[in-house]
């Protein structure tokens, strides 16, 4: 649990709240699907942010300066942006990416203020100068942050639209503990579903909504399977299982010993860490991109469960195993092959590794053969591409999505 932040000072201005509110109802009545989720925001003035921002507690941190110095149609666009953060759950889908991404919040949020600022703008909202949009970084409208991140590069001077953007604390927000009343998570995901049902009824009456808004109430009413998700909870499951051995060990003696006075030493239990294995198929059907995209999703579930470094063991394989090597993340990996596919291969040498592993992840598009039997750890296929065929029953098994 991080520790609890300092409260922030009061505002050394006072807050205009007539001309905040004005705008917060003038963007409640030109978008009147967002009305619940825009009141459902607290607002709490600071000095400490430039505009305003929101953290992931449904708070809304008010610069007084900004807005003095900003006309109330602007405020208006400013409203919409930064309850978008909350109604996409972006603080939740940046916890979804890679570590390197997460420690880069400037950029995290220049991508995601892309994604929001199109959608705001075609809509004809008008927003302050400035602002980011996928134009500016020469990227195609209409696209999700996470397509958006890699293209961005990393910068100090950016958007701090707060940790219900990006998902990092930012200094002047309140904590956990303090401040003004606050929406928890089940509140959050019912005022999520609220917006999307009022969007589509919306919709349906009027027959306009921006297409971003559109695709988002769809995706959340009707949600496609989660392929991530998936993948992680299937390796999360498997490394749990596996930490769950436990052996005893000299190296450590068990707290009871001094008990006996010395003159016999007892064994600890340790719960040793899981060894995993990731076989990829680089044959010649594959497509690099879903590759690299699963490959980067169970790389970065291994960091999250605390199984990383040298207990992490990938092996290339297209009909033969062409490159062993130990990883922390997948920019070192070594895609080398391009040849027949025969996963057999790589799964007989994963479990011939030294030390051998408890979990084997397979990534492929499932186009080869499979062991006649049971192995004797635990084996996830992730299948990549639109229909791979299935493999035999024992196999558990993901469907990863097309990269989009």
């Amino acid at each position: 649990m991080r520790p609890p932040l300092p409260p922030s000072p009061p505002p050394s201005r006072p807050l205009d709240r007539s001309k905040l509110l004005a705008a917060r109802y003038k963007a409640a009545e030109a978008r009147p699907y967002l009305a619940s989720a825009l009141y459902a925001l607290t607002v709490v003035p600071s000095d400490g942010v430039r505009t305003m921002g929101v953290d992931r507690h449904w708070r809304c941190y008010v610069s007084p300066a900004f807005v003095q110095a900003t006309p109330v149609v602007e405020l208006a666009g400013v409203w919409i942006h930064e309850v978008a953060h909350l109604l996409r759950d972006h603080h939740g889908r940046a916890e979804r990416l890679p570590a390197a991404d997460q420690r880069d919040p400037v950029r995290v949020n220049i991508a995601q203020d892309c994604e929001i600022n199109d959608d705001l703008l075609a809509d004809g909202l008008v927003l302050p100068e400035g602002r980011m949009e996928p134009r500016l970084y020469g990227l195609p409208t209409g696209g999700l942050f996470e397509t958006y991140l890699q293209a961005i590069l990393t910068t100090s001077h950016g958007p701090d639209c707060g940790s219900g953007a990006h998902g990092a604390t930012a200094p002047w927000e309140l904590g956990e503990d303090g401040g003004p009343a606050r929406v928890g998570p089940v509140e959050a995901e019912a005022l999520r579903r609220q917006t999307a049902q009022a969007v589509r009824a919306h919709q349906r009456a009027r027959g306009r909504i921006p297409e971003g808004w559109a695709r988002w109430a769809e995706e959340l009413l009707e949600p496609s399977v989660d392929w991530r998700r998936a993948l992680s909870g299937a390796v999360r499951e498997a490394a749990a299982w596996a930490a769950g051995a436990v052996d005893y060990t000299y190296r450590r003696p068990s707290r009871r010993t001094p008990a006996l006075g010395g003159r016999v030493v007892l064994p600890s239990l340790r719960r040793p860490l899981p060894r995993v294995a990731v076989v990829v198929d680089t044959s010649g059907s594959m497509g690099p991109e879903d590759l690299a995209a699963a490959l980067a999703e169970v790389t970065g579930v291994l960091r999250e469960v605390g199984v990383g470094g040298n207990r992490v063991a990938v092996l290339a394989c297209d009909a033969d195993v062409h490159a062993v090597t130990r990883v922390r993340s997948a920019g070192e990996v070594a895609l080398a092959g391009g040849g027949g596919t025969d996963m057999r291969v790589g799964i007989s040498a994963a479990l011939a590794l030294p030390d051998r592993p408890d979990i084997v992840v397979v990534l492929t598009d499932g186009y080869t053969p499979w062991p006649d039997e049971t192995p004797s750890r635990r084996l996830i296929a992730a299948l990549v591409g639109d229909d791979p065929p299935a493999p035999p029953a024992w196999v558990e098994t993901v469907r990863v999505g097309l990269v989009t």
